[in-house]
């Protein structure tokens, strides 16, 4: 008799990794198109994001091992070309996209890398042109640093020898290109900044792909640029060539060349331009000499300088004449003015009421203090204070008697 076998039963650890093998074995590296949301960067340096399309979405996982050489930013919106494989992350049961690298859709990783640092820097004021500093017309030593192997130290030292013999070139030896060499151009740039007596620094190098010249535009390169109280001039690359450093620097050179005859000026040229400035300046200094001794000449000549005791007697004479006139014109003014205060002391003689008391006559007033005109201001039995030119009189009404109009 047969013994009838029940349908196989897996544990969900075992269907979970059957699934993962399933998917590794038929997934194993896959390119994948989409576009970044929910996008965060771990303090552990892992990138977590979800791939999306019109109708559907990937979770994936991108380790920092793997994203340590990354060049561009990411970021929600971003379309882009994944290379990784699929498995399941068994703790949660879900398939996600293990990624190995990551590149932009349409732009190269390099240039988008470019772009963004670009705009984020432009954001903080580094590019702003309020706090470029002015080059220095004659520097004594010139800080460079470059390759000491390479063509740019090289155009640079024959420049300087050719156009100004005796300015000083200091050189901090870099790697322009490769792993470290941001770095150790950044770290040479603050090096520079602490020794003495450098008045200028020339950074960069000769001309080169993107890839080759991509230390010039890394961050820590145009922050080191930024913060040097050197003033910068960048020299990388060919004339068609920009650098973040570029828009960094106080000034941007298109070569190593150019740099070195930007900061330093032609020898025989300036004894040219020194020789010119020294005869026109003579021409001017003789010109005025001769106009001012033109000027004394007819000072001399003139008739102050042959008469100037006849001269100063002419104003003396004119000195005393306007000192009479003057010495008429306030003995007139003051007569003026005397007879009419005269004037005006006679109309107020004629209008003081004490004046009538000099030809007898008197002011009377009453009790009350008023200045009696009518018998009806006053009482018998009251007592009278009369004003007279010189004294008082008091007396005591007896009587009044009202004149008629007749007998006025």
């Amino acid at each position: 008799m047969m013994k009838l076998e029940g349908p196989k039963v897996y544990t969900v650890r075992e269907i979970t990794r059957r699934i993962r093998d399933l998917m590794e074995l038929n997934f194993p590296g896959i390119w994948i198109e989409g576009e970044i949301s929910g996008f965060k960067h771990h303090s552990s340096g892992h990138m977590y994001f979800t791939l999306k399309d019109e109708t559907a979405v990937l979770n994936a996982v991108f380790f920092a091992r793997q994203n340590r050489g990354i060049k561009f930013e990411l970021k929600d919106g971003l379309r882009v070309l994944v290379f990784g494989k699929i498995s399941v992350y068994e703790p949660r049961g879900s398939y996600q996209l293990y990624v190995e690298r990551i590149e932009p859709k349409g732009l190269g990783a390099l240039q988008l890398a470019f772009l963004q640092l670009k705009e984020k820097l432009a954001q903080e004021g580094l590019f702003d042109t309020e706090r470029k500093r002015p080059i220095p017309a004659f520097p004594r030593t010139i800080g460079v640093v470059t390759s000491p192997t390479g063509a740019a130290i090289r155009d640079i030292l024959h420049i300087v020898n050719r156009r100004f013999r005796g300015t000083n070139v200091l050189l901090n030896p870099v790697k322009v290109q490769g792993a470290g060499a941001a770095e150790e151009i950044a770290r040479a740039l603050d090096e520079m900044n602490q020794m003495e007596d450098i008045d200028v620094l020339i950074v960069g190098r000769g001309g080169g792909s993107l890839e080759d010249l991509w230390a010039f535009n890394e961050e820590v390169v145009a922050r080191a640029i930024h913060r040097s109280r050197i003033p910068v001039i960048s020299a990388v690359g060919h004339e068609i060539d920009w650098t973040i450093a570029d828009w960094v620097a106080d000034l941007r050179a298109p070569t190593p060349s150019a740099a070195a005859e930007l900061v330093v000026q032609n020898r025989e040229e300036l004894e040219i331009r020194l020789t010119d400035f020294n005869t026109r300046l003579r021409n001017a200094i003789r010109g005025l000499l001769e106009e001012k001794q033109e000027s004394l000449r007819g000072l001399r000549e003139s008739y102050a300088f042959r008469q100037p005791l006849a001269l100063i007697h002419q104003y003396a004479q004119r000195l005393d004449e306007l000192l009479r006139q003057l010495q008429n014109y306030l003995r007139n003014l003051v007569r003026e003015k005397d007879q009419t205060f005269r004037s005006w002391v006679g109309r107020l003689g004629a209008l003081n009421p004490l004046a009538i008391l000099e030809r007898g006559y008197s002011l009377t007033f009453n009790v009350r203090g008023e200045l009696v005109k009518d018998i009806r201001q006053v009482r018998a039995g009251e007592t009278l204070k009369s004003r007279l030119e010189k004294g008082i009189v008091y007396s005591k009404v007896e009587k009044t008697e009202k004149v008629e109009e007749s007998k006025r």
